[in-house]
C-alpha cells in the first residue's frame, strides 16, 4: 500500500575513524533491513567513519598541537570521497534490496579541493542513485575545528511512495529557516540524524513533528570506550578523559501529532523497524499547515540559495 512505509532505524556504532570496517557494518545493516522488507533505512550523523569525539578530550582548540593535527589527518584519510566511488557498494545494496538510504558521512569532496571535510547527509533512492548530498550548514562548537561549513545545495526533498522526505544534520535541526525550506518543498517525513544521545533527540523530535505536522525520524549512533580501535592515533591521550559511554543512542520516531511512535532507544545496537501511515499527515494538516493554509507568503517569505559553492569557476 502506497500510504504505508516500513522504516529501519540503524542505531549502530562505527569502527571509529576506520572507513572500510565501518562500511562493512553499514552493509550488514542494509542487508538485514532488506531481508525485513524495509523501504527506508536511516543512519546517524557522520557514522562513516565517526564523530570527532577527540576534540572535547584533547584540548582540541589548542593551537598547532601535534595530537590534534595527527588525529585530524587520520580523520581526513578515512573520510568519504564520493567521486572516488566510496559509496558505490552502498548504492548497489540499495538497488538490490529496493531500499532508500539516508547515510551520515564525513565527506571529502573534490569540488572543494579534496582536503577539507564536511558532515554530509546523503540520500540514495531505492534504485541505488545518489539524489542529494547535504553538507551541514553550520558545524557546532568544537566541530568547527575539523568540519567546514556547507551550502544550500542539499536542501532538497525526495518522493518515497506517498511521502516526501527530507533531512538535516544534528543541531541544524534547531535552525528554523532550513526547516522551513524543507517544509516549503512539501516535506512530510523529516529525517534528523545525530552523533548520539537522547539529550538531543528527546525534545527536538517531537517539537519538529508538532511544528510541521510531519513524521520525524531521529537516528543516533552509539559510541563506547571499546569502540575505539587499538590503532587509533594518540588513543592513550583520548582515554585520559573519555567517559565509558560517549553516545547512548536515543533513536526515535514521532508522529504528525507530536506524540511518540517509538520513544528514544538507549544503549541497544542494531536495526529497529516501524511502519508509518501517510494518512496521519493529512489528518494533522487539517488544523495546521505551516507553509499551506496557515501561512502568509504575502508578508513573510524565505529565499534559499541552493547553488553548490566552490572557490573557482571555469568558463
Amino acid at each position: 500500500m502506497e500510504n504505508l512505509l516500513k522504516v529501519a532505524l540503524a542505531q549502530i556504532a562505527p569502527v571509529w575513524l576506520n572507513k572500510s570496517q565501518t562500511l562493512e557494518k553499514i552493509y550488514k545493516s542494509i542487508k538485514k533491513a532488506g531481508k525485513n522488507k524495509a523501504e527506508l533505512i536511516v543512519f546517524g550523523e557522520g557514522i562513516l567513519p565517526g564523530y570527532p569525539f577527540w576534540l572535547a578530550l584533547t584540548n582540541g582548540a589548542e593551537w598547532d598541537k601535534k595530537v590534534n593535527k595527527e588525529l585530524h589527518a587520520h580523520y581526513v584519510r578515512n573520510a568519504v570521497c564520493i567521486e572516488d566511488g566510496d559509496l558505490d557498494e552502498v548504492c548497489a545494496l540499495a538497488k538490490k534490496h529496493k531500499i532508500a538510504v539516508y547515510l551520515g558521512i564525513i565527506e571529502r569532496p573534490q569540488d572543494r579541493g579534496g582536503h577539507s571535510i564536511y558532515a554530509s547527509l546523503v540520500y540514495i533512492n531505492a534504485k541505488g542513485k545518489i539524489k542529494s548530498v547535504h553538507r551541514k550548514l553550520q558545524p557546532t562548537y568544537d566541530e568547527r575545528l575539523t568540519w567546514a561549513p556547507g551550502d544550500g545545495n542539499g536542501l532538497q526533498v525526495h518522493k518515497l511512495k506517498l511521502f516526501t522526505v527530507g533531512g538535516l544534520n544534528c543541531w541544524e535541526n534547531w535552525m528554523p529557516l532550513p526547516r522551513a525550506s524543507l517544509y516549503g518543498q512539501g516535506e512530510n517525513l523529516h529525517v534528523a540524524v545525530w552523533p548520539g544521545s537522547d539529550h538531543n533527540t528527546k525534545d527536538i523530535t517531537r517539537f519538529i513533528a508538532r511544528e510541521s505536522r510531519s513524521f520525524v525520524i531521529s537516528v543516533s549512533s552509539l559510541m563506547k570506550i571499546e569502540d575505539f580501535p587499538p590503532d587509533t592515533p594518540h588513543l592513550e591521550k583520548i582515554f585520559e578523559k573519555a567517559p565509558k559511554i560517549l553516545a547512548n543512542g536515543g533513536s526515535c520516531i514521532a508522529g504528525p501529532d507530536g506524540e511518540w511512535i517509538a520513544k528514544p532507544l538507549l544503549n541497544k545496537e542494531g536495526n529497529t523497524y516501524h511502519t508509518i501511515d501517510f494518512n496521519k499527515v493529512y489528518e494533522e494538516r487539517q488544523n495546521f499547515d505551516p507553509v499551506g493554509h496557515y501561512s502568509r507568503p504575502d508578508i513573510t517569505k524565505l529565499v534559499v540559495n541552493r547553488e553548490r559553492q566552490s572557490t573557482v569557476e571555469f568558463n
